[in-house]
């Protein structure tokens, strides 16, 4: 922190003129559980580096992200396993709503905004009370929290759906952890606005391109003697300047600029997905555009289990 400081807040640290949203910690209580201890006031973390033992609150999370100078701030949660029993969901519920009252109320950096998350699980009840609870306390926005947790996709779905009704109409809705293309078409017609998702960077690495079809993979050697781009109608960086049998040499090589072209690609196949979505949006042409979209792509899982079936036959 005192870096980070020194140097007057991310932006000028990074370099970075765009907006910047930081998470308060919150997932770490649920990714480290087996190196933390939930109490009243906070979690207490053992660290993985030499074993000291470490505390994070509300107070500590909004003090740490004031220093951090992001635009978008979230408040410190408690975001339990998706298969956790009602009363471990019950009490997440409650400290969150408890976190989140003292988190509404610390100093914040100059007009850095606030959101609230809700927890609850896939339970309607737990769902609305923490909606309510948090749309009482005027945050900028909200967030649907204990989602991408592990839980099979209709269960999140479902949790956006228990959840989003009881959130303000005005006010931004963001879905923490989500998703794939076909996901972010599907939560938008739900009513969700923002989303963040280390997949596009993910598969990347793994040598896996988004296209208008679904994921395709460039390391195998049906892209060897490719020397077409990755999707001939994109403008990104690397499909204007390389084909697939580069990026395959590149990446089958641990060449890092192979992962960095692909991940190029990816996450301007996701900008432009939102670009597309906010047109079809303004145009009042959404039903339509959800409607070509969900005919055209196939989702991984889909094209993974095809892959399967075929493997199973051939055998």
């Amino acid at each position: 922190m005192e870096i980070i400081k020194a140097a007057g807040g991310l932006h000028k640290f990074m370099n970075w003129p765009w907006p910047i949203l930081t998470d308060s910690g919150g997932f770490q209580v649920f990714s480290l559980a087996k190196i933390r201890t939930v109490k009243e006031h906070g979690v207490e973390f053992r660290s993985y580096l030499d074993g000291t033992t470490l505390f994070m609150g509300p107070k500590e999370s909004m003090e740490i992200q004031r220093i951090l100078g992001s635009d978008i701030a979230m408040a410190f949660d408690e975001c339990p396993a998706h298969d956790c029993t009602p009363e471990t969901a019950q009490d997440a519920v409650q400290r969150t709503i408890a976190w989140a009252r003292e988190c509404r109320v610390q100093p914040r950096a100059e007009g850095q905004m606030v959101f609230g998350i809700v927890q609850g699980g896939v339970d309607i009840g737990l769902r609305q009370h923490c909606a309510r609870e948090l749309a009482a306390m005027d945050f900028d926005g909200y967030a649907i929290g204990g989602v991408s947790v592990g839980e099979p996709e209709h269960e999140m779905m479902r949790a956006v759906d228990l959840t989003e009704p009881f959130l303000p109409a005005d006010k931004p809705r963001y879905a923490m952890g989500l998703g794939t293309p076909a996901q972010l078409v599907e939560l938008v017609a739900r009513g969700v606005d923002m989303f963040d998702c280390v997949l596009p960077t993910r598969i990347a690495r793994n040598g896996t391109a988004f296209t208008r079809k679904g994921t395709l993979s460039i390391k195998g050697g049906a892209a060897k003697a490719d020397f077409t781009p990755i999707d001939k109608d994109c403008e990104c960086y690397a499909c204007r300047n390389f084909t697939k049998a580069y990026l395959r040499h590149l990446l089958n090589v641990d060449e890092i600029l192979g992962l960095r072209m692909v991940s190029v690609h990816n996450s301007h196949f996701y900008l432009e997905v939102m670009r597309e979505i906010r047109a079809s949006l303004s145009a009042g042409t959404f039903a339509e555009y959800r409607r070509q979209f969900e005919a055209t792509y196939i989702p991984t899982q889909k094209v993974l289990a095809s892959r399967l079936e075929r493997t199973a036959i051939a055998e």
